[in-house]
């Protein structure tokens, strides 16, 4: 009998579900994650799986899918899928809300007595109560944690579990010795990611584009989205052929579809409104700290050799980094180099490095340009923010490009000729060891239901995994999303639960594969700075250093 190897595809499925069910059930080995392998060869061989969109964004329009996309999206959506929060009463009232201020942490005593000491993992208990003080009795809400010490421009971010009855964990890391003190940070309560799950269901098209059409004299000017709502007025399909990807414009009334010449930001229907605005409140409840119940820090010894290290018994993973002195430490990579102006060139010589996604990933593109002497930005006449770019040092054979993702795109006027698809762009590339791909989507898909963002990411995955089939050698580095500052109107769009759980998919859909990922996430949370949706310059400089150390590591890596 003949046995048929997988293909990589389907080993991806494979390993995705195995992933997906440690998630969901706790499982902590690999001789538990084999039982459930039989029921993963019975379910990839499956055809009968529902692409349906949810019946809440009926009219976003996708493609079908295989059997095993479909079977991904279903189990991708299982993995983020968020604790559910009793209905909220109208009209809303705060009162039985989540409150940061009658909330407090509490930092857990060493189990087995002793001292801390480095390589220990400290365990906070976050105790949520509503605006009575009453403790709250179910979870959901969106926190953040992170142990720092300012004098030594030190820092951690924490990993939060959620208990599911208004108690969570939070446990770091202690990589430093020396006095560090804890942080969290309420960033939406539970009742108001209801509100978000709930407008991102009902109106998947509150963020809305224009096209103009033009054809000699005549010109029109129509709404575009991925999710247009059916009317009497037919529409532009321009799904990409290639891809998939999905986005329509409605038809002008006296101009063909092939008219279409540009693409704009329309405009944010903001949905959020009345007594539903009080649980999006800056100082309130709105990205709020939580105080200490007790001491906030804690004093860290060196290591001790006689003295068996700590280790949390509910989280299993750690953190991917650290700052000390101003510095990002890898704890799960290779090994951060520090690099000078003077060491980039050298690094980067007879390279071409392709950046692609939004305008995250321009500030890599903008650093180099602005830090490189020999880097001379060739003038594409592009519109500004858009791209695409180009920067060449010919001394040193360096070519760096940045390329925008398509659509969602909210930033200036593009041409149509100009909209470009990540998935398509990396099957135009040759590849190699004189290549590096960098790039990042996650900041324009906040508003669009989840299966947009799995679908855009399987299509480049598809492209990535030919890439490296065709020229392994080269260098495939993603950045995450990271958290930003927040008020009412930014949440309704860009909320830092949307880009967690963009995140959450991304790591799943491309763990196993010879990428590489700069964790923005932790990078951000970590410092001391303030979050933002640019990442101030010490931040940037730090990413660079972890960009650069995948393309040129240490001896010894």
């Amino acid at each position: 009998m003949k046995v048929r190897a997988c293909t990589r595809r389907e080993f991806s499925v494979i390993f995705l579900f195995l992933a997906v069910a440690a998630l969901i059930f706790g499982l902590r080995n690999v001789e538990v994650l084999e039982q459930f392998q039989h029921k993963i060869h019975s379910t990839t061989n499956a055809t009968n799986i529902s692409t349906d969109p949810d019946v809440n964004h009926s009219f976003c329009t996708f493609q079908p899918l295989s059997g095993e996309d479909a079977l991904e999206e279903r189990l991708l959506l299982d993995s983020i899928a968020w604790p559910e929060t009793p209905l909220l009463r109208a009209p809303v009232s705060l009162e039985n809300t989540s409150d940061p201020a009658h909330s407090t942490f509490t930092i857990l005593p060493r189990r087995g007595g002793g001292q801390w000491q480095v390589g220990d993992q400290l365990e906070v208990m976050i105790e949520m109560s509503d605006f009575h003080g009453r403790p709250k009795k179910y979870g959901g809400d969106l926190l953040l944690a992170r142990l720092h010490n300012m004098k030594l421009v030190a820092g951690v971010a924490g990993h939060v579990m959620d208990h599911l009855n208004g108690s969570y964990s939070a446990v770091f890391s202690l990589p430093w010795e020396g006095d560090t003190q804890v942080e969290v940070m309420l960033v939406h309560p539970n009742e108001a990611i209801t509100v978000l799950n709930r407008i991102n269901r009902e109106q998947p098209d509150r963020v809305f584009f224009k096209s103009l059409f033009r054809s000699g004299s005549l010109s029109e000017i129509t709404i575009c989205d991925i999710c247009l709502r059916p009317t009497q007025q037919p529409l532009c399909n321009f799904t990409d052929r290639l891809t998939g990807d999905p986005w329509f414009c409605y038809k002008p009334k006296n101009l063909s579809c092939n008219a279409r010449i540009n693409h704009v930001m329309g405009g944010v229907k903001y949905i959020i409104k009345g007594n539903e605005t009080k649980l999006f409140q800056r100082g309130v409840n709105l990205r709020v700290e939580i105080r200490a119940s007790g001491p906030p820090s804690v004093t860290v010894l060196p290591k001790n050799k006689d003295q068996p290290q700590l280790k949390s018994s509910i989280v299993t993973s750690g953190p991917s980094g650290y700052y000390y002195q101003g510095a990002w430490r890898s704890l799960n990579g290779p090994t951060v180099r520090q690099f000078n102006i003077s060491d980039i060139s050298p690094c980067l010589k007879g390279k071409v490095v392709h950046m692609y996604g939004d305008s995250t990933v321009r500030q890599f593109f903008e650093y180099l340009n602005a830090v490189l002497p020999d880097l001379k930005e060739f003038d594409l006449h592009s519109p500004k923010r858009a791209g695409p770019y180009m920067a060449l040092d010919y001394a040193n054979n360096i070519r760096v490009t940045y390329r925008f993702h398509g659509p969602p795109i909210r930033i200036v006027t593009v041409p149509t000729r100009e909209l470009r698809y990540i998935a398509n762009e990396i099957d135009g590339l040759i590849g190699g060891t004189n290549t590096v791909v960098l790039f990042c989507v996650w900041a324009h898909f906040g508003p669009y239901p989840m299966e947009l963002y799995i679908r855009r990411l399987q299509s480049i995955r598809r492209a990535v995994v030919q890439l490296l089939d065709r020229a392994p050698g080269t260098v495939v580095i993603i950045r995450t999303g990271n958290p930003q500052g927040l008020t009412l109107n930014f949440a309704q769009t860009k909320s830092d639960w949307f880009s967690l759980r963009f995140n959450k998919v991304l790591r799943l859909m491309f763990k196993g594969l010879n990428v590489h990922l700069i964790d923005a996430w932790e990078m951000v949370v970590a410092h001391y700075l303030s979050h933002m949706l640019h990442p101030q310059p010490p931040i940037i400089k730090n990413m660079m250093n972890v960009i650069l150390s995948y393309v040129c590591p240490a001896k010894g890596n």
